[in-house]
């Protein structure tokens, strides 16, 4: 094998890696809140922990909630869980990402 089909070989790996996600089913708990005291929609899932690079998907969950209304409701979710080259990508370009969230403006 020469060198340069190592090195192809070496990168199509690196690729799958960190492509590939693993995907849990988990129960989860849904709190949803309209009031005038409180605005709020919280999912706590049981069993798994959320890193950065995962993907969470609430099954069943509402689409909207009247107004004055309290929720909590079980259902199911499905975590697919990042790889730890995607983790560490995640991690470091979520650092350099956060300034956008600084960005404001005021016109006078």
């Amino acid at each position: 094998m020469t060198m340069s089909n190592l090195l192809i070989a070496l990168l199509a790996i690196l690729v799958v890696w960190f492509l590939y996600r693993r995907t849990i089913q988990v129960p989860a708990t849904i709190d949803l809140e309209a009031t005038d005291r409180e605005l709020h929609a919280h999912v706590i899932l049981d069993g798994v922990e959320v890193n950065e690079g995962d993907e969470v998907l609430v099954h069943g969950a509402p689409t909207h909630i009247a107004l004055n209304e309290k929720r909590t409701m079980t259902t199911r979710a499905t975590v697919s869980k990042a790889s730890l080259p995607r983790r560490m990508w995640e991690r470091v370009m979520g650092r350099t990402r956060i300034t956008e969230l600084y960005e404001v403006g005021f016109e006078g």
